[in-house]
């Protein structure tokens, strides 16, 4: 069995992800056969999807929102977490196989990564860290770039004779979320009084990067489409809320950033 990956056991992690879904059936759909998610529960008009047990994505169906505004604030991305480099070449096997449409494939130094948008315009990271021990720090900063993936060696990982993809497998993680902001310091600063998190990259002052426990990042906070965005219209689809797990709250809790993005918090050990 694969190892959790290091984004999950560090003080506080992302636990989950709810989106707002006009169709949460044909967006659970979507997740199953593209992502790889199971399907966990339906608990009324809320889909559970997960990894092996896990839940990481929850659809809360609303047939009557309008769709999510690009350059509102809200969500850039969920980034599902494999736990091995070789189950990244299974996943890009399986998209040449049925033709799953990508947008970008990136290696970010720290980790490998491939780019999709599902079919309510969410954004999806589905990647894979480097070993951390490679990972380069210049004091608390990470090196991170945005470099083409070597997609052949990511596939050459693969064993001969492997079986393939056969859907997100266990300890895969949302290892962080990366979020549409109005200004990236006013969001640098709120992560850091409400969570503690430690700022790890910046990319000029369109985008930072924040973590617990010296991850590469757990939030992503960029105003690439989204500068001066005021608060998020609570009837658009699109991010619901964030979940983050920490090992020292008491209970659980709930929050919103500048933007009236609803950040929870649940008690929880890492992993």
């Amino acid at each position: 069995m694969s190892e959790l990956p290091f984004a999950a056991t560090t003080p506080i992690s992302v636990a989950r992800v709810g989106l707002k879904a006009r169709n949460a059936d044909a967006l659970a759909a979507y997740y199953r056969t593209v992502v790889g998610l199971d399907e966990l529960n339906r608990d009324g008009e809320t889909i559970t999807l997960g990894a092996a047990n896990r839940p990481l994505l929850l659809l809360e169906n609303d047939p009557a929102a309008r769709p999510d505004a690009p350059r509102s604030a809200g969500l850039f991305h969920t980034a599902f977490l494999l736990p091995s480099r070789a189950d990244l070449g299974r996943w890009i096997n399986h998209a040449v196989e049925h033709r799953i449409a990508i947008e970008g494939a990136s290696d970010h130094l720290v980790s490998e990564a491939v780019y999709l948008t599902d079919p309510e315009g969410n954004g999806i990271e589905i990647y894979v860290d480097r070993p951390r021990e490679s990972w380069s720090w210049n004091g608390s900063q990470v090196a991170m770039s945005t470099e083409r993936m070597d997609i052949p060696a990511v596939v050459g990982s693969v064993p001969a004779g492997d079986a393939g993809w056969q859907g997100a497998p266990e300890n895969t993680v949302v290892g962080h979320v990366h979020l549409r902001v109005g200004d990236p310091r006013q969001a640098e600063a709120w992560w850091h009084d409400s969570f503690g998190f430690d700022t790890v990259a910046r990319y000029g002052a369109q985008a930072v990067f924040l973590s617990s426990g010296g991850y590469h990042h757990h939030i992503g906070a960029n105003a690439w489409q989204s500068a001066g965005a005021d608060h998020r219209d609570p009837g658009r689809s699109g991010l619901a809320w964030v979940e983050m797990r920490s090992a020292t709250a008491k209970q659980e809790t709930a929050t919103q950033d500048p933007w009236g993005t609803v950040i929870r918090t649940v008690p929880g050990q890492p992993g």
